[in-house]
């Protein structure tokens, strides 16, 4: 709520706590889709924000740039959006005769991608390999993007006129995929008495760098998972795949992002090794926009994924 300088449980002596805390200060009452989103950054991975307008999608990660010290771009995507007007674009040079390429917003550290889904599928496309790889391929020349790169995206409910629904190929790009949903009264009534707090955001200090940010995400790599974990997380990965409420289940590369993410929330908690809790913890935000109902074209119920859970014994 508004001033509460108050730490996150168990992370009072903790190096993140500072992060945590001022964007608590700013994103009111929603701890736990600030510590989600900060998982998902920590593991290295990009962040799709699925909510109503007027959400606060866009100020949590602006947010997180700030605090984070890292440079930040943000694209308004809309239906007339081109892929060049995210990549770049070569203008011919008359004094030297020669192309010069233009670097398009996609290269910066944080690429807030603000409603993906208002532009057509051939323009969200183009973060496709930026996602994946890490770099941009424009006119047959590839260019690395800095390090590090996150694409943080907002996506306005698919019901809403004037989407475009993100394939599954790019969905599977993120490692995570969270909702901000509404606040609590308390916290609702901080916000109406405080005021609004984007203002605040410019206002915000870097609390890390990042060659700070690249060693955290190295330590938080090499964090212990012991082979009775790993049996845990394939036995889910296992069991996704043979539950008949999902069209298919979740693929290899969901298997490393759950490790990777519960790296990140264990190392959030203050512990130096991975435990179930922490699986449970980041399964939904990693499996339910990679797994689909069996029934229609929708993604795969938040009791499924509850259920899935349930069903898998911890070791």
């Amino acid at each position: 709520m508004l001033g509460n300088t108050r730490s996150f449980p168990g992370l009072r002596n903790h190096p993140f706590n500072s992060v945590l805390t001022e964007a608590g200060k700013i994103i009111l009452g929603k701890e736990h889709e600030i510590r989600l989103a900060t998982t998902c950054l920590l593991a290295g991975g990009h962040l799709l924000i699925e909510d109503l307008p007027g959400m606060g999608k866009t100020t949590l990660a602006h947010t997180l740039a700030k605090l984070l010290g890292l440079q930040f771009n943000r694209i308004q995507f809309t239906s007339d959006l081109l892929p060049a007007d995210i990549t770049g674009v070569s203008i011919f040079d008359r004094t030297n005769s020669a192309f010069h390429f233009l670097p398009g917003p996609i290269f910066t550290q944080v690429l807030l991608a603000d409603e993906i889904n208002r532009a057509t599928p051939k323009t969200q496309s183009a973060l496709l390999e930026a996602m994946e790889e890490r770099q941009v391929t424009s006119e047959g020349q590839t260019r690395e993007l800095p390090r590090p790169f996150f694409v943080i995206a907002t996506q306005n409910p698919a019901h809403q006129i004037g989407t475009f629904p993100l394939p599954e190929s790019q969905l599977d790009r993120f490692l995570m995929r969270i909702e901000l949903g509404y606040p609590d009264r308390q916290a609702e009534r901080a916000l109406l008495t405080g005021g609004d707090q984007r203002p605040r955001v410019e206002q915000l200090a870097a609390v890390f760098d990042p060659a700070q940010l690249a060693d955290l995400q190295s330590e938080i790599a090499a964090l212990h998972a012991s082979a009775a974990l790993i049996d845990y997380i394939q036995a889910l990965v296992e069991a996704s795949r043979r539950m008949p409420a999902f069209r298919h289940g979740l693929s290899p590369r969901a298997a490393l992002a759950l490790l990777s993410a519960a790296r990140a929330w264990a190392w959030l908690a203050g512990r130096d090794m991975v435990l179930p809790d922490d699986v449970q913890a980041v399964l939904p935000a990693i499996a339910r926009h990679r797994l689909r109902a069996s029934q229609g074209n929708t993604l795969a119920d938040r009791e499924d994924i509850a259920s899935l859970i349930r069903t898998v014994a911890i070791p």
